[in-house]
C-alpha cells in the first residue's frame, strides 16, 4: 500500500486469497485490545463490529470516551441548554449517518449539524489600536478606517526584502488553483506531490535561509526562524472552506454516539504503562496499576493482536516490545504542539447586543497570550447565558500559558475580554469557566501531532507495517492532523492493515470500499 498516496487503491486491486469457512471463522474469534478510546479508537471498534469482530474491549486511562475530542458544558448545564464553546471532512458526516441509523436515531444519541459561523464582520481584529471607548475594532472597522490599522511594515529592517522573501516562497509551494482543487478533492494525492517536490524538506523560513540564502534577519521576519515545521499546506485549504458546520449541542455528541455500542466493551480508569510480546504464544500482554501505582509488579491483559490509539506522546512512556528502529524512533521523537484554551461563562449573550453586534465567528486579540476569540454560531439571540472561547493559542505561547496556575491564567483572559468588549464583560462574567493545555493533560500531553521538517516522509511508512501484531492508529498517524478526520481516516487504515495481515482480503476491501472509495476519486 502506498504511504505517500492514496494508500487504499492498494487494497482495491489486491486478488482475494478465497480463504474458507473455518479460516476466517478463526480469524474472527481472535481477542484484539484497543488501546485508547478516543476518536480512532472508537472508530476502530466501530469496523470491527461491521466486519464481524466482536471479541474486542478498549482500554481507556479516563472515565469517558472521546479522547481530545470532548465538550466542556459550563455552570453544570446539560448540552440542550447550549452553555458551551466548541467541516468539510466527508467521512465525519457519513459517520454521523452510519452511528444515527445504528441507533434508530435515538435522540439521546442522535448527531446533527448546525452552521458554524467561522468568521464575522464585528470579530475583534488584531490591533493594537483601539475605538475611543477603548474596546477593540472589529475586523471590518479595521478594513474600513485606516486609523485603525498597524503598521506593518514599521518593524521590518527591509520591508522590500521581505515582500521579495514571502512572494519567493508562495512561487515555491505553488497554492495556485489547480493545486487549492487537489488539496480539496484527494488530499492523499496532494500529499504525495507535496513529498514528490520537496514541500516536507523545508519549513518556510528554511526554504529561505538554506535554499534561497535569505539572511537570517530577514526570514525571522518573514517567519520566524524557529519554525521547523514543513510547508504542507492544507489547512490553508481547508480553513478557507466555503461552509463550515459543527455539531449541535456540542462535539461531545460524536463519541457519544458510539456508546450502545461501545460502553459495554469497555474498560475505564486504566492507564496502560507497558507492553510485552510472547514470540512463541504470539500474543501481546497489556500492562497497567490499578490498584497501587507503587507496585512492583503490573497487572495484565492478553491479547492476540493490538490496536494502539494512544498518543505517541504517552506511548513513549510505555515499556514496549523491541519494534524495529523506524516506528521506535518515531514513538520516541514525534513531535506535538501545545495548545491552550479558555472559555468563559456570562450572564447573557450580551456580545449580540453591543452597538456593533458580534454574531459568531473566530476574531483575535494583539493582547498577549490570547490568540484567537470564538463566539458561539448557536441559538443567536436567545436569552439564555453564553459562552466565549476567550483564548485559544498554540505553540510557543501556549507553553508560557500552561506554566501558570488556573487561576492566573482565567484572570488574565477575563480582563483581556474586558479590554476588548468594555465594562460590561466584567458586569456580565459569571465566574464560571474552561481551561485546558493539552500539553499539560494527563492522557495527552499534547494538542495534536505538529511533525518537524524530515518526520513527516519519514515515519509515515512505519505505520503501514504490522509489527509484532500491532497495528498504530490515531491522528498523528495520518496524512494530515489535528482534525478528526484524520483520527477517523487512521482507523479505516488501520482496521484493513490488520485484516490483511489476518488474510480477510474481502472484509479490507468492504471496509475500504465503503469509507473510502464512495467519494474519493481512484
Amino acid at each position: 500500500m502506498d504511504a505517500e498516496g492514496p494508500w487504499f487503491d492498494g487494497v482495491v486491486y489486491l486478488k482475494e486469497k478465497e480463504p474458507d469457512e473455518v479460516f476466517v471463522a478463526s480469524a474472527k474469534s481472535k481477542t484484539i485490545g484497543i488501546l485508547g478510546g478516543g476518536m480512532s479508537g472508537l472508530m476502530t471498534a466501530h469496523l470491527l463490529d461491521s466486519v464481524g469482530f466482536h471479541d474486542w474491549k478498549i482500554i481507556e486511562a479516563s472515565s469517558r470516551i472521546g479522547g481530545r475530542v470532548h465538550t466542556s458544558y459550563l455552570n453544570g448545564t446539560k448540552p440542550d441548554q447550549y452553555q458551551y464553546q466548541i467541516m468539510d471532512h466527508r467521512m465525519v458526516f457519513q459517520l454521523a449517518d452510519v452511528l444515527n441509523m445504528q441507533n434508530r436515531n435515538d435522540l439521546e444519541y442522535k448527531v446533527n449539524f448546525i452552521k458554524w459561523i467561522q468568521a464575522a464582520a464585528n470579530d475583534p481584529a488584531s490591533t493594537s489600536k483601539r475605538r475611543p471607548d477603548g474596546t477593540t475594532p472589529g475586523t471590518a472597522e479595521v478594513a474600513a478606517n485606516p486609523a485603525y490599522q498597524d503598521n506593518a511594515t514599521a518593524t521590518y529592517s527591509n520591508a522590500t526584502a521581505v515582500a521579495e522573501a514571502e512572494t519567493a516562497f508562495e512561487d515555491w509551494t505553488g497554492m495556485d488553483r489547480d493545486r487549492i482543487a487537489l488539496f480539496a478533492k484527494n488530499v492523499y494525492r496532494a500529499h504525495k506531490q507535496a513529498v514528490e517536490e520537496g514541500l516536507f524538506d523545508f519549513s518556510e523560513s528554511g526554504y529561505l535561509r538554506y535554499v534561497l540564502h535569505v539572511s537570517n534577519n530577514i526570514s525571522d521576519e518573514v517567519d520566524s526562524v524557529s519554525d521547523n515545521t514543513p510547508s504542507w499546506l492544507y489547512d490553508n485549504v481547508y480553513f478557507a472552506a466555503t461552509e463550515w458546520r459543527t455539531i449541535d449541542q456540542g462535539l461531545s455528541r460524536l463519541p457519544a454516539a458510539f456508546g450502545p455500542q461501545v460502553l459495554n466493551r469497555t474498560i475505564f480508569q486504566t492507564a496502560v504503562q507497558g507492553m510485552r510480546y510472547n514470540v512463541t504464544t504470539e500474543k501481546m500482554t497489556i500492562e497497567f496499576r490499578n490498584k497501587n501505582l507503587f507496585d512492583i509488579e503490573p497487572e495484565t491483559m492478553e491479547f492476540d493482536y493490538t490496536v494502539v490509539a494512544v498518543p505517541f506522546s504517552r506511548v513513549r512512556l510505555w515499556r514496549l516490545p523491541d519494534y524495529s528502529s523506524l516506528l521506535s524512533r518515531s514513538i520516541t521523537t514525534l513531535n506535538y504542539a501545545q495548545a491552550c484554551k479558555v472559555a468563559l461563562h456570562y450572564k447573557t449573550r450580551f456580545w449580540e447586543h453591543l452597538p456593533l453586534p458580534i454574531i459568531g465567528g473566530c476574531g483575535s486579540s494583539d493582547i498577549p497570550g490570547i490568540g484567537s476569540i470564538c463566539y458561539p454560531s448557536y441559538q443567536i439571540n436567545s436569552t439564555l447565558p453564553g459562552v466565549i472561547l476567550a483564548s485559544y493559542e498554540s505553540d510557543v505561547t501556549a507553553r508560557s500559558l500552561g506554566a501558570l496556575t488556573e487561576e492566573q491564567h482565567v484572570a488574565h483572559v477575563q480582563r483581556a475580554m474586558i479590554e476588548v468588549h468594555g465594562p460590561i464583560a466584567h458586569e456580565q462574567y459569571t465566574g464560571a469557566h474552561d481551561r485546558i493545555c493539552w500539553e499539560n493533560n494527563e492522557f495527552q500531553n499534547g494538542a495534536w501531532c505538529d511533525p518537524l521538517v524530515g518526520q513527516q516522509q519519514l515515519y509515515l511508512p512505519a505505520y503501514f507495517q504490522t509489527e509484532k501484531r500491532t497495528v498504530f492508529v490515531g491522528e498523528h498517524t495520518s496524512f494530515t492532523h489535528a482534525w478528526i478526520w484524520s483520527a477517523l481516516e487512521s482507523a479505516v487504515r488501520g482496521t484493513a492493515q490488520l485484516l490483511l495481515d489476518m488474510g480477510l482480503v474481502e472484509e479490507a476491501k468492504e471496509i475500504t470500499g465503503f469509507w473510502m472509495a464512495r467519494w474519493i476519486d481512484v
